[in-house]
């Protein structure tokens, strides 16, 4: 398994400047590549690759105005031409947008060595064009006997300078099987809930350095552009957003290892993040929350130490449906935090979708959901929505006596099964359980005796 352990580094004037240079010459190749590439195409109905344009290179290095690309290492330069042919690759796959032109003040700033371009000896990296090794602070120790392959040296928006080192790593070891599992369910006032009953606090750390936030924008606007001391002030606020992403992913990592060493399998929802900041009034909220770097987390640690991620789809109804008796909510607004079921049962709103989200998870892990096609996702399977065929018409609140109550959430029926009857309607009718337990080929006493326990 290859693992990347990224360190900070303190570079001397003349390896700062070095490395600056090597920066701009990156990010020069890139955009001349990317310019030929697209001219290549758009004129002449050419597709132009990582061979084409690394013969390009060697043109340009000769050129009077270019000639400054020769004072760097030229791994770095075919290292950014490989990375724009896997842009491009990506592109044309439909998994990412088209590549753009990289900016001095926007783009992050990276440059990769591969083994040819640096010295690895007792524990000392020395980068291509340098006479003395990096100061590096080792937060962590690598692998006995490991040699890294890529060093990667990129500077951040406040000035820090960090270098990963990609190694061949044997691999952490699988933790000790447990019989424990948890539905996780993720939220703005509680930044997790967990089946057990557990509330993990969101501690809104954009919230907390709001004011200095505020403070720092306020006085980077009053500098004028193109200054020293507008530059100093967009450090200052650089230094603000990086102390708040910290923070958080300090959090998000301890939450993480926990959940990962404490249980075997782990229940989540496929929340659509992306959509859901479309919201103006949730958006900072949601940001700050920082869903998707949790799951990221969650599933590269459980993959790591042998732990079962599954993905729960998310038109699941985990927070209007009963985990006692399975009946499906109405239309339910946002400020809503407890109900009250038809059956007796009161929930907590966020409690009992982390209950019905641990019961689908079961589901697929006891009964094999999988076993129709399903939709890939990385580190877990997905419950994906099963679309009824048949559903039984419900009866009007008058002819069941009047009054408003719940709607059951009826089980979705497939192609390959049997003709309803009506004692069949009758069972159906008396029991009653989410769609996902039933595509899943569980009865809804197992999910139900799945979710008390």
């Amino acid at each position: 398994m290859k693992r990347a352990f990224k360190y900070r580094f303190y570079p001397t004037e003349v390896q700062a400047a070095e490395l600056l240079r090597t920066f701009g010459c990156v990010r020069k190749v890139y955009n001349l590549a990317l310019q030929a590439r697209i001219e290549a195409w758009t004129q002449r109905g050419e597709r132009v690759g990582y061979q084409a344009t690394s013969g390009m290179l060697t043109e340009w290095k000769r050129h009077s105005e270019l000639s400054f690309l020769s004072e760097v290492s030229s791994v770095p330069l075919q290292q950014t031409l490989r990375h724009l042919q896997a842009a491009f690759t990506n592109y044309f796959a439909k998994r990412a947008k088209h590549p753009r032109f990289k900016s001095r003040k926007k783009s992050h700033s990276c440059a990769e060595y591969t083994r040819s371009a640096f010295r690895w000896r007792d524990g000392n990296l020395t980068l291509a064009k340098m006479a003395e090794p990096l100061d590096i602070r080792w937060s962590q120790t690598l692998p006995e006997g490991v040699v890294p392959s890529t060093a990667t040296v990129s500077q951040d928006a406040a000035g820090r300078w960090f270098v990963s080192l990609l190694c061949e790593d044997p691999g952490p070891r699988p933790l000790r099987v447990v019989d424990s599992a948890v539905g996780v369910d993720v939220g703005l006032d509680h930044l997790l809930v967990l089946s057990t009953g557990e509330k993990i606090a969101n501690p809104r750390h954009e919230r907390r350095d709001r004011r200095a936030l505020v403070m720092a924008q306020r006085a980077l606007c009053r500098k004028q552009k193109c200054s020293r001391n507008r530059e100093k002030a967009r450090v200052k606020l650089a230094r603000v957003h990086v102390r708040i992403g910290d923070r958080r992913a300090d959090l998000l990592h301890k939450i993480t290892t926990r959940l990962v060493r404490e249980n075997q399998t782990l229940v989540i929802e496929d929340l659509a993040v992306s959509n859901m900041v479309g919201n103006r009034s949730l958006a900072r909220a949601i940001s700050d929350a920082s869903w998707r770097q949790f799951r990221e987390m969650l599933q590269y640690k459980a993959a790591w130490y042998g732990r079962n991620v599954i993905v729960v789809d998310r038109w699941f109804p985990s927070s209007k449906l009963c985990s006692v008796c399975g009946a499906l909510a109405a239309a339910m607004q946002l400020h809503v935090r407890e109900w009250t079921c038809a059956c007796g049962a009161t929930h907590d709103r966020d409690v009992n979708a982390a209950r019905n989200i641990l019961a689908a998870g079961l589901a697929v892990s006891v009964c094999g959901a999988d076993v129709r096609p399903q939709r890939n996702t990385p580190g877990g399977r997905l419950v994906t929505k099963q679309k009824p065929l048949w559903r039984e018409p419900q009866e009007s609140p008058r002819s069941r006596g009047g009054g408003s109550q719940a709607g059951m959430y009826s089980p979705p029926l497939t192609s390959s099964t049997a003709p309803v009857t009506s004692e069949a309607r009758r069972d159906n009718r008396n029991n009653t359980a989410p769609a996902h337990a039933s595509s899943a080929g569980i009865r809804p006493s197992g999910l139900r005796a799945a979710i008390s326990s």
